[in-house]
Protein backbone atom coordinates (compact mmCIF):
# COMPACT_ATOMS: atom_id res chain seq x y z
CA UNK A 1 0.00 0.00 0.00
CA UNK A 2 1.70 3.74 -1.41
CA UNK A 3 1.25 6.43 0.98
CA UNK A 4 -1.87 7.65 -1.15
CA UNK A 5 -3.63 4.34 -0.07
CA UNK A 6 -2.83 4.25 3.36
CA UNK A 7 -4.02 8.33 4.03
CA UNK A 8 -7.25 6.96 2.14
CA UNK A 9 -7.71 3.99 4.49
CA UNK A 10 -6.67 6.23 6.83
CA UNK A 11 -9.21 8.57 6.69
CA UNK A 12 -12.13 6.22 5.96
CA UNK A 13 -11.29 4.49 9.20
CA UNK A 14 -11.31 7.00 10.86
CA UNK A 15 -14.72 8.23 9.19
CA UNK A 16 -16.41 5.04 9.97
CA UNK A 17 -15.45 5.26 13.55
CA UNK A 18 -17.04 8.45 13.81
CA UNK A 19 -19.87 7.49 12.54
CA UNK A 20 -20.03 4.43 14.75
CA UNK A 21 -20.07 6.47 17.66
CA UNK A 22 -22.68 8.24 16.89
CA UNK A 23 -25.13 5.25 15.90
CA UNK A 24 -24.20 3.83 19.68
CA UNK A 25 -25.71 6.79 20.68
CA UNK A 26 -28.48 6.28 18.86
CA UNK A 27 -29.21 3.00 19.18
CA UNK A 28 -29.27 3.17 22.95
CA UNK A 29 -32.16 5.99 22.39
CA UNK A 30 -34.02 3.76 20.01
CA UNK A 31 -33.95 1.26 22.89
CA UNK A 32 -34.89 3.43 24.90
CA UNK A 33 -31.80 3.45 27.24
CA UNK A 34 -29.91 6.32 28.47
CA UNK A 35 -26.99 7.08 25.92
CA UNK A 36 -23.28 6.37 27.35
CA UNK A 37 -19.91 6.18 25.25
CA UNK A 38 -16.84 3.89 26.69
CA UNK A 39 -14.10 6.05 27.50
CA UNK A 40 -10.50 4.82 28.22
CA UNK A 41 -9.19 5.96 31.79
CA UNK A 42 -6.29 8.66 31.49
CA UNK A 43 -6.07 8.94 35.07
CA UNK A 44 -2.38 8.25 36.23
CA UNK A 45 -2.96 5.14 37.86
CA UNK A 46 -4.06 3.73 34.52
CA UNK A 47 -0.97 5.11 32.67
CA UNK A 48 1.90 2.24 32.57
CA UNK A 49 5.07 2.22 31.78
CA UNK A 50 6.06 -1.30 29.35
CA UNK A 51 9.47 -2.21 29.38
CA UNK A 52 8.92 -4.48 26.07
CA UNK A 53 7.73 -1.35 24.15
CA UNK A 54 10.05 0.67 26.08
CA UNK A 55 7.15 3.51 26.37
CA UNK A 56 4.15 4.59 28.90
CA UNK A 57 0.94 2.75 27.37
CA UNK A 58 -3.09 3.14 29.18
CA UNK A 59 -4.31 0.48 30.66
CA UNK A 60 -7.35 -1.13 30.71
CA UNK A 61 -9.44 0.39 32.56
CA UNK A 62 -12.30 2.17 31.71
CA UNK A 63 -15.00 4.75 32.12
CA UNK A 64 -18.39 5.69 31.22
CA UNK A 65 -19.48 9.39 30.27
CA UNK A 66 -23.26 9.26 30.47
CA UNK A 67 -26.22 11.37 29.61
CA UNK A 68 -28.17 9.68 32.88
CA UNK A 69 -25.04 11.22 34.97
CA UNK A 70 -25.60 15.17 35.41
CA UNK A 71 -22.40 15.79 35.98
CA UNK A 72 -21.22 14.27 32.44
CA UNK A 73 -24.08 15.93 30.33
CA UNK A 74 -21.94 18.74 29.12
CA UNK A 75 -18.72 16.47 28.46
CA UNK A 76 -20.29 13.93 26.57
CA UNK A 77 -22.11 17.04 24.50
CA UNK A 78 -19.24 18.26 23.73
CA UNK A 79 -17.35 15.51 22.69
CA UNK A 80 -20.28 14.54 20.08
CA UNK A 81 -19.75 18.09 18.63
CA UNK A 82 -16.42 17.75 18.16
CA UNK A 83 -16.76 14.11 16.79
CA UNK A 84 -19.34 16.16 14.22
CA UNK A 85 -17.33 18.88 13.40
CA UNK A 86 -14.39 15.83 12.82
CA UNK A 87 -16.24 14.60 10.46
CA UNK A 88 -17.30 16.97 8.86
CA UNK A 89 -13.38 18.03 8.07
CA UNK A 90 -12.73 14.50 6.97
CA UNK A 91 -15.92 14.27 4.17
CA UNK A 92 -14.76 17.54 3.03
CA UNK A 93 -10.82 16.56 2.86
CA UNK A 94 -10.36 19.81 5.33
CA UNK A 95 -8.16 20.14 8.21
CA UNK A 96 -8.41 22.42 11.12
CA UNK A 97 -6.25 24.11 13.98
CA UNK A 98 -7.14 23.69 17.33
CA UNK A 99 -7.59 27.38 17.75
CA UNK A 100 -9.65 27.44 14.63
CA UNK A 101 -12.16 24.23 16.16
CA UNK A 102 -12.31 26.55 19.50
CA UNK A 103 -13.93 29.91 17.47
CA UNK A 104 -16.19 27.52 15.56
CA UNK A 105 -17.29 26.07 18.96
CA UNK A 106 -18.42 29.64 19.89
CA UNK A 107 -21.27 29.01 17.24
CA UNK A 108 -22.56 25.50 18.74
CA UNK A 109 -25.29 24.76 21.50
CA UNK A 110 -22.48 23.92 23.83
CA UNK A 111 -19.39 26.11 24.89
CA UNK A 112 -16.21 25.56 26.13
CA UNK A 113 -14.59 27.46 29.04
CA UNK A 114 -11.26 28.02 26.85
CA UNK A 115 -9.05 26.53 24.07
CA UNK A 116 -7.47 24.41 26.77
CA UNK A 117 -10.69 22.79 27.73
CA UNK A 118 -11.77 22.18 23.90
CA UNK A 119 -8.44 21.04 23.52
CA UNK A 120 -9.09 17.98 26.51
CA UNK A 121 -12.26 16.84 24.80
CA UNK A 122 -11.02 16.57 21.60
CA UNK A 123 -8.04 14.30 23.40
CA UNK A 124 -10.95 12.36 25.18
CA UNK A 125 -12.32 11.40 21.51
CA UNK A 126 -8.56 10.70 20.19
CA UNK A 127 -8.31 7.94 22.89
CA UNK A 128 -11.85 7.05 22.53
CA UNK A 129 -11.61 6.13 18.90
CA UNK A 130 -7.87 4.72 19.00
CA UNK A 131 -6.90 7.89 16.80
CA UNK A 132 -4.78 10.39 16.68
CA UNK A 133 -6.06 14.37 16.63
CA UNK A 134 -4.38 14.20 13.10
CA UNK A 135 -5.98 11.60 11.65
CA UNK A 136 -9.30 13.33 12.39
CA UNK A 137 -8.28 16.18 10.72
CA UNK A 138 -7.32 18.52 13.73
CA UNK A 139 -3.86 20.33 14.08
CA UNK A 140 -1.99 21.99 16.11
CA UNK A 141 -1.28 25.72 15.73
CA UNK A 142 3.13 25.31 15.56
CA UNK A 143 5.11 23.97 12.67
CA UNK A 144 7.16 21.02 13.79
CA UNK A 145 11.20 20.90 14.15
CA UNK A 146 13.22 22.59 11.03
CA UNK A 147 15.38 19.80 9.36
CA UNK A 148 18.75 20.34 7.33
CA UNK A 149 20.35 17.64 5.52
CA UNK A 150 20.58 15.53 1.78
CA UNK A 151 16.68 15.00 2.38
CA UNK A 152 14.11 15.40 -0.49
CA UNK A 153 10.69 14.85 0.71
CA UNK A 154 7.04 14.93 -1.57
CA UNK A 155 4.51 17.24 0.00
CA UNK A 156 1.14 16.39 -2.22
CA UNK A 157 2.96 17.06 -5.67
CA UNK A 158 5.82 18.85 -4.71
CA UNK A 159 9.22 18.09 -3.68
CA UNK A 160 11.00 19.99 -1.66
CA UNK A 161 14.87 19.45 -0.69
CA UNK A 162 15.98 19.91 3.02
CA UNK A 163 18.98 21.42 1.80
CA UNK A 164 17.82 24.21 -0.93
CA UNK A 165 14.74 25.33 1.52
CA UNK A 166 17.37 28.16 2.98
CA UNK A 167 19.79 27.88 6.01
CA UNK A 168 16.88 27.40 8.26
CA UNK A 169 16.17 24.13 6.17
CA UNK A 170 12.77 22.03 5.88
CA UNK A 171 10.21 22.75 8.18
CA UNK A 172 8.25 19.69 9.22
CA UNK A 173 4.36 20.19 8.81
CA UNK A 174 1.95 19.10 11.55
CA UNK A 175 0.48 16.58 8.73
CA UNK A 176 3.98 14.35 8.50
CA UNK A 177 2.52 11.29 8.32
CA UNK A 178 1.36 12.62 4.32
CA UNK A 179 4.68 13.27 3.47
CA UNK A 180 6.74 10.93 1.42
CA UNK A 181 10.71 10.59 2.10
CA UNK A 182 11.87 10.34 -1.90
CA UNK A 183 15.41 10.59 -1.23
CA UNK A 184 18.18 10.73 0.97
CA UNK A 185 22.11 10.75 1.86
CA UNK A 186 22.77 11.06 4.78
CA UNK A 187 23.64 7.82 8.07
CA UNK A 188 22.29 9.50 10.80
CA UNK A 189 20.10 12.36 12.70
CA UNK A 190 21.35 14.45 15.27
CA UNK A 191 18.57 16.65 17.26
CA UNK A 192 19.37 19.35 19.53
CA UNK A 193 17.11 21.27 21.78
CA UNK A 194 17.99 24.63 20.44
CA UNK A 195 17.77 26.82 17.15
CA UNK A 196 20.70 28.40 18.29
CA UNK A 197 22.75 25.37 17.91
CA UNK A 198 20.86 24.45 14.61
CA UNK A 199 22.42 26.99 13.16
CA UNK A 200 25.64 26.77 14.81
CA UNK A 201 25.85 22.70 13.70
CA UNK A 202 24.20 24.22 9.56
CA UNK A 203 27.24 26.85 9.63
CA UNK A 204 30.05 24.56 10.82
CA UNK A 205 29.16 22.11 7.84
CA UNK A 206 27.69 19.28 10.57
CA UNK A 207 25.91 17.84 7.74
CA UNK A 208 29.07 17.44 5.86
CA UNK A 209 31.49 16.10 8.26
CA UNK A 210 28.92 13.66 9.75
CA UNK A 211 26.63 12.73 7.15
CA UNK A 212 24.04 13.44 9.32
CA UNK A 213 20.03 15.32 8.74
CA UNK A 214 20.09 18.63 11.58
CA UNK A 215 17.37 18.80 13.56
CA UNK A 216 16.31 22.03 15.58
CA UNK A 217 13.78 20.62 18.33
CA UNK A 218 13.10 24.05 19.20
CA UNK A 219 12.26 23.30 22.90
CA UNK A 220 10.14 20.73 23.52
CA UNK A 221 9.68 18.52 20.20
CA UNK A 222 6.24 18.95 18.66
CA UNK A 223 3.87 16.16 17.83
CA UNK A 224 4.85 16.12 14.36
CA UNK A 225 8.42 16.56 14.65
CA UNK A 226 8.51 13.56 17.41
CA UNK A 227 6.66 11.91 14.68
CA UNK A 228 9.32 12.62 11.99
CA UNK A 229 11.68 11.28 14.27
CA UNK A 230 9.88 7.97 14.48
CA UNK A 231 9.73 7.49 10.94
CA UNK A 232 13.25 8.59 9.64
CA UNK A 233 14.09 5.70 12.53
CA UNK A 234 12.37 2.99 11.24
CA UNK A 235 11.43 4.11 7.85
CA UNK A 236 15.03 5.08 6.66
CA UNK A 237 16.95 2.92 9.44
CA UNK A 238 18.45 5.88 10.38
CA UNK A 239 19.96 5.66 14.28
CA UNK A 240 18.70 9.46 16.03
CA UNK A 241 21.07 10.86 18.50
CA UNK A 242 19.53 14.04 20.71
CA UNK A 243 21.67 16.59 22.24
CA UNK A 244 20.46 18.73 24.75
CA UNK A 245 21.09 21.08 27.77
CA UNK A 246 22.72 19.80 31.06
CA UNK A 247 19.99 20.16 33.13
CA UNK A 248 16.76 17.67 33.67
CA UNK A 249 14.81 19.92 31.79
CA UNK A 250 17.02 18.78 28.70
CA UNK A 251 17.10 15.21 30.09
CA UNK A 252 13.14 15.38 29.77
CA UNK A 253 12.45 16.87 26.51
CA UNK A 254 15.31 13.59 24.91
CA UNK A 255 13.32 11.37 27.02
CA UNK A 256 10.20 12.44 25.83
CA UNK A 257 11.16 11.77 22.05
CA UNK A 258 12.76 8.38 23.06
CA UNK A 259 9.80 7.03 25.61
CA UNK A 260 6.81 9.38 25.26
CA UNK A 261 5.21 11.05 27.53
CA UNK A 262 2.69 9.97 30.48
CA UNK A 263 -0.08 12.16 29.16
CA UNK A 264 0.11 10.96 25.68
CA UNK A 265 0.07 7.17 26.05
CA UNK A 266 -2.95 6.62 23.99
CA UNK A 267 -0.32 7.83 20.90
CA UNK A 268 2.53 6.88 22.06
CA UNK A 269 3.00 4.20 19.74
CA UNK A 270 2.72 6.22 16.93
CA UNK A 271 5.49 9.04 19.01
CA UNK A 272 8.09 7.44 20.82
CA UNK A 273 11.40 6.46 19.60
CA UNK A 274 12.49 3.54 21.81
CA UNK A 275 16.06 3.35 19.80
CA UNK A 276 16.96 6.73 19.90
CA UNK A 277 19.68 7.66 22.16
CA UNK A 278 20.91 10.77 24.41
CA UNK A 279 23.99 12.54 23.25
CA UNK A 280 24.59 14.92 25.48
CA UNK A 281 24.95 17.55 27.21
CA UNK A 282 25.44 15.65 30.20
CA UNK A 283 27.16 15.47 34.05
CA UNK A 284 30.02 13.87 32.96
CA UNK A 285 30.69 16.65 29.89
CA UNK A 286 30.01 19.16 32.32
CA UNK A 287 33.58 17.85 34.36
CA UNK A 288 35.39 16.16 31.17
CA UNK A 289 34.85 19.81 29.26
CA UNK A 290 35.23 22.07 32.27
CA UNK A 291 31.93 24.01 31.06
CA UNK A 292 30.33 26.83 32.05
CA UNK A 293 27.91 26.18 34.61
CA UNK A 294 25.19 27.35 36.40
CA UNK A 295 24.22 26.08 39.72
CA UNK A 296 21.21 23.57 40.18
CA UNK A 297 18.18 25.64 41.79
CA UNK A 298 15.33 23.74 44.38
CA UNK A 299 13.33 23.39 41.57
CA UNK A 300 15.62 21.74 39.36
CA UNK A 301 17.04 19.23 42.21
CA UNK A 302 13.18 18.09 42.74
CA UNK A 303 13.06 17.73 39.41
CA UNK A 304 16.39 15.23 39.15
CA UNK A 305 14.62 13.81 42.24
CA UNK A 306 11.65 13.09 40.16
CA UNK A 307 13.62 11.70 37.40
CA UNK A 308 15.42 8.95 39.69
CA UNK A 309 12.22 7.67 40.63
CA UNK A 310 10.35 7.58 36.54
CA UNK A 311 10.66 4.00 35.09
CA UNK A 312 12.38 5.46 31.92
CA UNK A 313 15.36 6.44 33.40
CA UNK A 314 15.93 2.69 35.10
CA UNK A 315 18.97 2.37 32.73
CA UNK A 316 21.70 2.80 34.94
CA UNK A 317 23.71 4.95 32.77
CA UNK A 318 20.77 7.67 33.45
CA UNK A 319 20.72 7.09 37.00
CA UNK A 320 24.65 8.07 37.29
CA UNK A 321 24.59 11.07 35.13
CA UNK A 322 21.15 12.09 37.46
CA UNK A 323 23.50 11.20 40.90
CA UNK A 324 26.42 12.96 39.41
CA UNK A 325 24.80 16.37 38.60
CA UNK A 326 22.93 16.51 41.98
CA UNK A 327 26.38 15.74 43.44
CA UNK A 328 28.12 18.70 41.00
CA UNK A 329 25.06 21.05 41.88
CA UNK A 330 26.00 22.13 38.53
CA UNK A 331 23.99 22.67 34.95
CA UNK A 332 25.36 23.46 31.70
CA UNK A 333 23.63 24.80 28.06
CA UNK A 334 24.62 23.21 24.78
CA UNK A 335 26.52 26.91 23.68
CA UNK A 336 28.48 26.62 26.86
CA UNK A 337 31.06 24.99 24.39
CA UNK A 338 31.44 28.14 22.71
CA UNK A 339 34.15 28.38 25.59
CA UNK A 340 36.56 26.87 23.33
CA UNK A 341 35.39 28.61 19.83
CA UNK A 342 32.38 28.63 17.14
CA UNK A 343 33.66 25.45 16.19
CA UNK A 344 34.81 23.52 18.93
CA UNK A 345 31.49 21.52 19.36
CA UNK A 346 31.70 20.27 15.35
CA UNK A 347 35.27 19.71 15.54
CA UNK A 348 35.80 18.21 18.94
CA UNK A 349 32.92 17.64 20.99
CA UNK A 350 30.41 15.76 18.91
CA UNK A 351 33.47 13.66 16.77
CA UNK A 352 34.83 12.34 19.94
CA UNK A 353 31.27 11.30 21.49
CA UNK A 354 30.12 9.92 18.31
CA UNK A 355 33.08 7.54 18.65
CA UNK A 356 32.77 6.85 21.78
CA UNK A 357 28.49 6.07 21.14
CA UNK A 358 28.55 4.00 17.68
Amino acid sequence: MNKKEAKANRKNIAVNKLKSLGDMILEDVEKNQVPSIRVPSRGTSNIVYDDEKRYYVLGDRYGRRSLGNVKQIKKLAQMVYIANFCKGLMETGKTATLREMYYVSEGWDIDFGDQQESNIVGEDLEVTLGMTREDLGLMPEEDGASVYGKLKVMEGDVEIDAMRSGKSGYTIPPSIDEVDFVEHDVKRVIAVETMGMFHRLVQENAYKKFDTLIVGLKGQAARATRRFLKRVNEELHLPVYICNDGDPWGFHIAMVIISGSAKLAHVNHELATPDARFLGVTASDIINYDLPTDPLKDIDVLRLKELLKDPRYKDEQWKMEIKKMMKIGKKAEQQSFSKYGLEYVVDTYLPQKLEQME
